[in-house]
């Protein structure tokens, strides 16, 4: 009986360690961003993207633009690649007016002019992700 019990609490430590191990640690990502946003842009925010090891297929929030004020979003994830994160920007109307990824080409940030003020959508999405976990900054300028 000691042995069954010693050999289940071995195989839920295991259990354990598996899990800690595969969860996002995207603050280190958003800290590393915040410092990335273009020459004369000021930090507004940041954004923690964890996809949860794929289960997740987007990750949205939502902030209220200006109108006359440009914005930033950059994308940090592993190493200096996007992990094939995308991240897409949606107007009040849901209609999208930006996107990380042109060309089946993935860049790292995208500004956005903005001309009419309203709530906009933040929108990250995955495309052949590894670790679906990043991180993000919103900077602005007038």
């Amino acid at each position: 009986m000691k042995k069954a019990l010693y050999s289940i609490f071995i195989a839920s430590l295991f259990f354990i360690a598996d899990n800690v191990n595969a969860q996002c640690n995207s603050e280190q990502y958003t800290n590393t961003c915040i410092p990335k946003l273009a020459t004369g842009f000021n930090f507004l925010k940041s954004y923690k993207i964890d996809g949860q090891g794929g289960s997740k297929t987007k990750v949205e929030y939502s902030y209220v633009f200006t109108k006359g004020t440009q914005y930033m979003i950059n994308v940090c994830a592993t190493g200096e690649s996007t992990d094939g994160i995308i991240v897409s920007l949606f107007d009040s109307n849901r209609n999208q007016v930006a996107s990380s990824k042109i060309n089946n080409q993935f860049i790292s940030a995208i500004a956005y002019p903005c001309n009419t003020t309203g709530i906009y959508y933040i929108q990250y999405t995955f495309d052949n992700s590894t670790e679906f976990c990043g991180g993000s900054a919103l900077g602005f300028k007038r």
